[in-house]
């Protein structure tokens, strides 16, 4: 992809005075937004392994998924380098810009609502073990969230770089990690076993963080426990709509991945995030 020109707003406007208001319609080579886009390569990843028609719709939506995941890890590992620098107000802005992006992407489901199990069924077979739970960007997701499981990085280990990166983020701080030790920098009473401790391990709640929150939400922080709560309804409401749609499509018949499908999404959605944020309410 060659470099895109640019071009400052006196540019622009000497090209539209010389064009008379109507847009450049000659170029040297490929159109700048080709270029930018890089839209001769998107257009080709579309490789269907059936001729079922509504397999393309549903690679389609499983791609731009895919583009949403590594969107939302750019944004919160901004995020949290925002935290361990104290600006909160920067870090707010981010998750929220971020739930924008989880909305945009559960929406992408509306895509493939219309699946049925007749319609699945004609090329599904052809899928092999391919499934979802697959995806080492969702994985990465899920671990930035809190939800790290050493176990399911196993996938991953033919590719040396996805499992290295996998691990990384394993053995790192959650989203929600970084969240307390900046509210422990600001002196609220998080206990040090929260913020010092294994961060591959599954996060323990405790009633001393029920009690930060309860705090927080009487202070300056609280848009940030805010953005916190609708960035985690979001990932609720993406895995009921996985849910929903593999209910729709498949019933409970077992997952091409070699889970029992439908039980194990359904057991999945147990497992909440920013736990403290919802039960200290009940305090508040």
């Amino acid at each position: 992809m060659t470099a895109t020109r640019q071009l400052s707003e006196h540019d622009r406007e000497l090209r539209s005075i010389a064009n008379g208001g109507l847009p450049t319609l000659a170029f040297d080579s490929a159109t700048p937004y080709d270029d930018y886009v890089g839209t001769a390569v998107l257009h080709r990843l579309q490789r269907t392994v059936t001729d079922a028609p509504e397999e393309l719709a549903f690679l389609v939506t499983t791609q731009v998924m895919e583009l949403y995941f590594g969107l939302l890890r750019s944004e919160w590992q901004l995020a949290q380098r925002q935290l361990d620098e104290d600006d909160d107000a920067a870090a707010t802005a981010t998750i929220r810009r971020s739930v924008r992006h989880f909305e945009a992407l559960n929406a992408a489901w509306a895509s493939l609502s219309w699946l049925t199990p007749a319609q699945f069924n004609r090329f599904r077979d052809a899928l092999g073990e391919a499934s979802g739970f697959q995806s080492a960007a969702y994985r990465h997701v899920e671990f930035l969230l809190g939800n790290k499981s050493e176990a399911l990085t196993r996938p991953h280990r033919r590719n040396p770089d996805t499992y290295r990166e996998l691990v990384k983020a394993l053995s790192e701080p959650s989203l929600y990690d970084s969240v307390l030790a900046f509210l422990a920098r600001r002196g609220h009473a998080v206990p040090r076993e929260a913020i010092e401790r294994d961060y591959a391990a599954d996060y323990e709640p405790r009633s001393e963080v029920e009690a930060v929150w309860v705090e927080v939400y009487g202070g300056p922080l609280a848009p940030l426990g805010e953005a916190l709560t609708d960035l985690a309804e979001r990932f609720s409401d993406w895995r009921y709509r996985h849910v929903m749609a593999v209910r729709r499509s498949m019933g409970a018949k077992p997952g091409s991945g070699g889970s029992n499908g439908l039980a194990w999404l359904e057991r999945s959605m147990q497992r909440q995030v920013f736990p403290e944020l919802w039960t200290a309410r009940t305090l508040m």
